[in-house]
């Protein structure tokens, strides 16, 4: 499956929200396994979960579902889970897990947004989950066929303003960071299509200590798809300008928490 230099991916990439142009699988495959660590460790995926309120009779279809962040842990919870990524390798990744696990009820789909899903099998359940994983340049359809695809309720989450990306330290380099498809660009599109969607907001903390200035700058080239040495040059000066010594490690002089907003709607 070819995925087009085009095509927006939100991150989560998985992990979300604030979409960046992929042009390579690696990169995407390699940041989906990151906000997957990530989400584990701040709570988000237990937090998005607990939104849920699941019930042990249901099928669930985790759309665009990344290295796993809620197929994993919803399995456990659920009676099935149906994961789709358009990405082979994260689907190797999200099987790895489950096997490590003991899991035995996650089925996983090669697929993404654009494709026929009734070719892929995807079907109905009773829950369709989209945890930071909406194309933007096709929200509409997307959210159509997520509640095609669902006959109790939906839940997607996209981020507030810039999410997880540090907009000072993007920017730095002179790239723009677009925030206006945050939830509300797509809570809007839900009023036009005539879902009442609620909404309910997860907070997650974002690191900000680092032993030195280069595990500082590693923390965050997952920020910038395919970074130019003249890129990584600015954002060490940045780095160099901002990081300040607390208790022999390095911080950023500002709160880095971010916000994700969850959206729902029972059919």
């Amino acid at each position: 499956m070819n995925i087009s230099a085009s095509r927006q991916a939100t991150i989560h990439a998985e992990d979300a929200a604030v979409s960046i142009p992929v042009s390579k699988r690696e990169s995407w495959d390699k940041r989906a396994q990151y906000f997957s660590r990530h989400a584990a460790a701040t709570g988000y995926a237990g937090a998005f979960i607990k939104i849920i309120q699941t019930f042990r009779s249901w099928t669930v279809l985790d759309m665009a579902c990344g290295a796993g962040t809620i197929a994993v842990p919803i399995a456990k919870k659920v009676r099935s889970v149906t994961a789709v990524d358009p990405s082979k390798e994260i689907l190797n990744v999200v099987e790895g897990r489950c096997r490590i696990g003991g899991i035995t009820n996650v089925k996983t789909i090669q697929g993404c947004w654009d494709d026929d899903w009734d070719r892929l099998g995807i079907g109905i359940h009773d829950v369709a989950v989209a945890s930071r994983s909406l194309v933007a340049d096709n929200a509409k359809d997307s959210i159509a066929k997520l509640d095609r695809s669902a006959r109790k309720a939906v839940y997607i989450s996209m981020a507030v303003g810039s999410g997880p990306l540090d907009k000072k330290l993007f920017e730095s380099t002179g790239r723009k960071l677009d925030t206006d498809r945050d939830y509300i660009y797509y809570y809007t599109i839900l009023h036009e299509m005539g879902i009442m969607a609620n909404v309910a907001f997860i907070p997650e903390y974002r690191r900000n200590n680092w032993k030195n200035h280069e595990e500082a700058l590693e923390d965050h080239r997952w920020m910038f798809n395919g970074m130019t040495k003249n890129e990584e040059d600015k954002v060490r000066a940045y780095l160099k300008r901002n990081l300040v010594p607390v208790l022999k490690h390095w911080r950023l002089p500002y709160s880095r928490d971010c916000h994700w907003a969850v959206m729902w709607w029972i059919k």
